[in-house]
């Protein structure tokens, strides 16, 4: 063949019965939606394929009638293995009902198995998962009683307890890409994410099958630049070019250069969020932000916390990414979840489930759908409604912080605030904190036991954490009764000691002024007096300072402390992981010569960053002050 393009119904005819069928697609972002439709139009057109086993990450569809619903046919699918099924729910109608055997597997699970196939492992050997539905002595991850099979076996190494997941060996990919040349080699320059459609290539090709990519565009053989190359022709089989209507960008937008990161957006005229209680909720949340965290924004409620945050001026300041592989910049929401505007950068999924299960997130922000006095969560199975985990075993079994939010009631809520208080103005009818959950998707007990992570349950009213003994009440909204607007909505009673009340910025309309507090408290936290020694210590390690404000912000702590201590000091000052910006750079070096004059006898320094080294040095130099900076802290301490 001269040319490896085909029309879809040839492509699809490559399908047979009971093939084992991976699909990209990441929730409303990036389906093949082409080959999607060209399968289901043959199956009913023909009877065949039939009897599929259908795999699937982020659940590739619209929550309606587009993409892997398309397939939700009896006889089509025999058996589907999804991470998400939020947005496919007619799939999800047949596994509920019974009428196909159905698992739902963690999303960054299945996306590292898809490397493990292609390397020709025979399995995933994680962590995630242990105390949840996917625990096999929970349930195996199985949805319901017609799947027999046991995909995830508990096993244990040097001493550990460990899960141990299997895929059954594929046959046929679905991918899609942007640009594709006669030879099949693809670019994504157009696609808002690159996914796992690599991994997804290479796991079927090295398994034997199938690989059929759906592009907008051919172009000649050796057209594309080797480094725009995202999946190389030795892995795809055919080509198909899908009509826009079959190739939007995200089921939400058909396309946008900024969601494809060929342009930046300016985000200062985004207008802020109504106060009701959504917006409390993101707003007490945005409290717990921190100064160069790495954080994940969940699906739903939590896409507000980036809207007060940017209301705030936080962003420069943290990187919030998705699970989907965006790293910085503001997380799309609703039909373009998953993208970002202005990202620093776009990961392949798995990649960004290495950074996640390695402990790389900060702070993780999720919904609160169930919650029960263990602190354990359900978000993925209620009753006859199936949404999937997701990501979210993934991410907050890994997080050092996690952040549960949501409304304290559903159905019917309604509040009355704005004047630094809050009101029940109608209880919601349904409660969510309650005796039994469906399905535990995150474990307190387990996160209780080991000990090593800040877990808070944050609503309109209310503030909760987890402990050993389990939900404690942290903090009350101000308005609120204890007794009648939480506990007696509750089925049942938390720890109660000492509530305190949540700050009354969070109830007025204007902005809260969050990022002078959360910078001024962090430096605070930074200046150490070591009294004995008679030396201050400056840890900045990590502090980035983006405008004068930020410089004007340390000068304004450090002489503070200095007062108290009440005379000249000696100072060392760790600069490891310190950003300053070109705007901050010369109100710093002022700040710098300003505190030597008036407060320190000696200063010494010390960073790892020969960047910091080149850019610091210069400014402080200038003014006529010391500037050499050690690489270590023993050599800073050493050369006072």
């Amino acid at each position: 063949m001269k040319s490896k393009e085909v029309s879809a119904a040839d492509a699809v005819a490559l399908v047979h019965d009971h093939d084992v069928l991976i699909c990209s697609g990441f929730g409303p972002v990036g389906v093949p939606d082409a080959l999607l439709e060209a399968l289901a139009a043959s199956h009913e057109r023909t009877g065949h394929p039939r009897a599929l086993t259908a795999i699937w990450g982020g659940g590739p569809g619209d929550s309606a009638t587009k993409g892997f619903n398309r397939l939700a046919h009896e006889g089509l699918i025999a058996r589907a293995i999804g991470g998400h099924w939020g947005q496919v729910p007619r799939m999800a109608e047949l596994a509920i009902a019974g009428k196909i055997q159905a698992y739902n597997f963690p999303l960054g699970v299945l996306s590292r198995l898809y490397r493990d196939v292609a390397a020709g492992l025979p399995g995933n050997v994680s962590r995630v998962g242990l105390g949840t539905f996917v625990d096999p002595r929970q349930g195996g991850a199985k949805i319901n009683a017609q799947t027999t099979e046991d995909l995830i076996d508990l096993v244990t190494l040097g001493g550990e307890e460990m899960l141990y997941f299997r895929l059954p060996k594929p046959q046929v990919a679905f991918i899609r890409a942007s640009v594709a040349d006669t030879d099949g080699n693809l670019s994504m320059e157009r696609e808002a994410l690159t996914q796992d459609t690599l991994a997804i290539a290479m796991a079927v090709k090295n398994s034997g099958g199938v690989v059929i990519a759906q592009v907008e565009y051919i172009t000649e053989a050796g057209s594309i630049p080797p480094r725009q190359v995202k999946v190389p022709g030795i892995l795809v089989d055919c080509v198909v070019v899908a009509p826009p209507a079959l190739h939007m960008q995200t089921f939400g937008t058909a396309f946008h250069p900024a969601l494809a990161g060929t342009m930046r957006l300016p985000l200062e005229a985004v207008p802020p969020l109504p106060l009701d209680e959504r917006k409390i909720i993101a707003r007490r949340a945005a409290f717990e932000l921190l100064p160069n965290a790495v954080v994940n924004l969940g699906v739903g409620m939590p896409e507000g916390v980036s809207g007060v945050a940017n209301e705030e001026r936080l962003l420069p300041y943290m990187t919030l990414t998705a699970e989907s592989g965006v790293i910085g910049g503001v997380p799309g929401s609703h039909m373009d979840f998953g993208t970002s505007i202005n990202a620093s950068a776009v990961l392949d999924t798995n990649q960004q489930f290495d950074f996640y299960d390695g402990g790389g997130l900060d702070l993780a922000i999720l919904g609160l759908a169930e919650c029960d006095a263990r602190g354990n969560i359900n978000v993925s199975r209620f009753g006859p409604k199936l949404a999937g985990a997701g990501g979210f075993i993934n991410i907050t079994q890994n997080s050092r912080t996690v952040l549960f939010i949501g409304t304290f009631t559903a159905g019917g809520l309604r509040v009355r605030t704005g004047d630094g208080t809050l009101a029940i103005e109608s209880e919601g009818k349904f409660r969510k904190f309650v005796d039994t959950l469906g399905q535990i998707t995150f474990s307190g007990e387990y996160a209780a036991k080991a000990g090593n992570k800040k877990v808070l349950y944050i609503t309109e009213r209310c503030v909760f954490g987890l402990t050993a003994q389990g939900l404690e009440l942290l903090e009350v909204a101000p308005g609120i009764d204890v007794e009648r607007d939480i506990l007696g909505q509750m089925a049942f009673r938390p720890i109660v000691r000492n509530p305190q009340p949540m700050d009354a910025r969070i109830f007025r309309p204007e902005p809260m002024g969050l990022k002078d507090s959360m910078l001024s408290i962090t430096l605070l936290e930074r200046i150490s007096w070591q009294a004995q020694r008679k030396r201050l210590f400056l840890n900045f390690q990590g502090l980035k300072l983006v405008t004068p404000k930020d410089a004007a912000d340390v000068q304004q702590a450090v002489e503070a402390r200095c007062k108290e201590i009440g005379h000249r000091v000696n100072v060392v000052v760790n600069y490891d992981g310190f950003e300053i910006l070109e705007p901050a750079l010369e109100a710093y070096a002022r700040v710098v010569e300003h505190m030597t004059k008036h407060y320190y006898d000696q200063v010494t320094r010390y960073s790892t960053s020969a960047f910091l080294v080149k850019k610091l040095g210069p400014a402080i130099r200038a003014r006529g002050l010391s500037s050499h900076i050690y690489e270590t802290r023993e050599e800073a301490e050493a050369a006072l």
